[in-house]
């Protein structure tokens, strides 16, 4: 993409309504635009991002015998008013509609644990027809009331959702630790699996037990939890008690302490939905039994703002090659003819190896034009000058270095 004829500009400042990193340094960079609070439209440069952190989980998720579907966003109240969770006070944070030509009362998906229980009646039958493990990507609504934090917290948002249901307990759990690593995996490709750890919590609305959350250390979390480092286990403070550490085996002497942001969860459902929704099975034997759920949730734009939160700088974002927008930055110097040439001609070589670049061809000065990609974050960046093509060679300069080095030509092409 030659940054002439990219949609949308970078700003010097962010709105003034904003307030946390990860919206004021995309805004700025042209990577989201806000339409309201918790409400962002993705552009060029976010969807980017967006769809390779989608690529990522998908991958992952196959591999661990996931299928995709996409579901309805619009709700049968029938539905969920048979497990409960109509009621407003049992999920505070619905948006409602109506019909127009009869005034039925319709939700707008919230999370869809109860619409694939019974999407699931119609398919399983026997035992035989187990297990299954469904998911997908759709946007979710939720009428947040602290709609405050950038993409972390929205009202409007993309998720994966996963849902499983085993024939047994052993298989469930089986599956439930296939996914907690699927998701280990999945936050050491987006860059923050260092950071990360797995975290007993509640589950709310989902389920009166434990549940496990991901949680993603950072001064702007909202989350408090207590970190076992050799273990590398955690658990929020909202469940820390002397019952449950002995449970996990931690000593609350061997915790600290550390602010952080869930960008994953997994709960463990039981029989709740399928009997609630006569979702039944006979085991080989002839005897029904109990089908046991799991569901598993990961927001997108919930992970592309931890990225952007906790490993940006004083200079801008700093996207791990995984999910960045563009591998290279290819920036020209100057107005010569010569540069121009040279650019245009490294940018066309770019292309035909099939390098993701953003080819920086505008006419700003040195300083504009470094600022920029600093800002925009991706991860190498090429200059083109006439002090380059002097030397016959390129000026290489990672996101993460302090110092640009000088290279030739095939040199880098080999390091790409």
């Amino acid at each position: 993409m030659r940054q002439t004829q990219l949609f949308t500009k970078t700003r010097k400042e962010a709105p003034a309504d904003e307030v946390s990193k990860n919206a004021q340094l995309l805004i700025r960079a042209g990577y989201i635009q806000k339409e309201m609070a918790g409400v962002y439209d993705y552009l060029p440069l976010g969807l980017r991002v967006l769809n390779k952190i989608q690529n990522i989980i998908r991958e992952e998720i196959n591999a661990i015998g996931g299928q995709e579907v996409l579901m309805t966003t619009l709700q049968d109240k029938a539905v969920w008013e048979k497990t409960g969770r109509w009621d407003d006070s049992v999920v505070d944070n619905w948006f409602k509609t109506k019909l127009a030509n009869d005034g039925a009362e319709l939700g707008v998906g919230n999370t869809h644990e109860e619409p694939i229980t019974q999407m699931l009646t119609h398919f399983v039958n026997s035992y035989k027809d187990l297990p299954v493990y469904v998911y997908q990507f759709q946007t979710k609504f939720r009428n947040e009331l602290r709609a405050k934090s950038g993409l972390m917290r929205g009202r409007e948002f993309l998720m994966k959702d996963l849902y499983s249901f085993d024939q047994t307990e052993e298989g469930f759990k089986a599956f439930y630790e296939k996914c907690a690593d699927a998701y280990r995996k999945i936050f050491e490709r987006a860059g923050i699996g260092h950071i990360t750890y797995r975290t007993v919590a509640a589950g709310g609305s989902f389920t009166t037990g434990l549940t496990d959350e991901f949680q993603t250390l950072s001064t702007s979390g909202e989350d408090l939890i207590y970190i076992d480092e050799e273990k590398k286990l955690a658990v929020n403070k909202e469940v820390l008690t002397d019952e449950n550490l002995q449970a996990f085996g931690l000593d609350k002497n061997n915790l600290r302490e550390e602010k952080s942001i869930e960008v994953g969860n997994i709960f463990p459902l039981g029989s709740r939905f399928p009997e609630a929704l006569n979702l039944k099975v006979k085991d080989e034997n002839g005897v029904e039994r109990p089908i046991i759920m799991g569901s598993y949730g990961i927001g997108l734009g919930r992970l592309m703002g931890t990225i952007v939160e906790t490993l940006s700088d004083e200079k801008g974002i700093v996207w791990p090659e995984a999910v960045a927008p563009f591998r290279v930055h290819l920036v020209i110097l100057g107005n010569s003819p010569e540069v121009a040439v040279a650019g245009d001609l490294f940018y066309e070589k770019l292309k035909t190896l099939g390098v993701e670049t953003l080819y920086d061809d505008r006419d700003l000065r040195p300083g504009e034009k470094f600022a920029d990609s600093d800002l925009i974050g991706i991860p190498t960046r090429v200059v083109i000058s006439e002090k380059t093509l002097q030397a016959g060679k390129l000026e290489v300069k990672k996101r993460t270095a302090s110092e640009a080095e000088m290279m030739d030509e095939s040199d880098f092409l080999k390091s790409l």
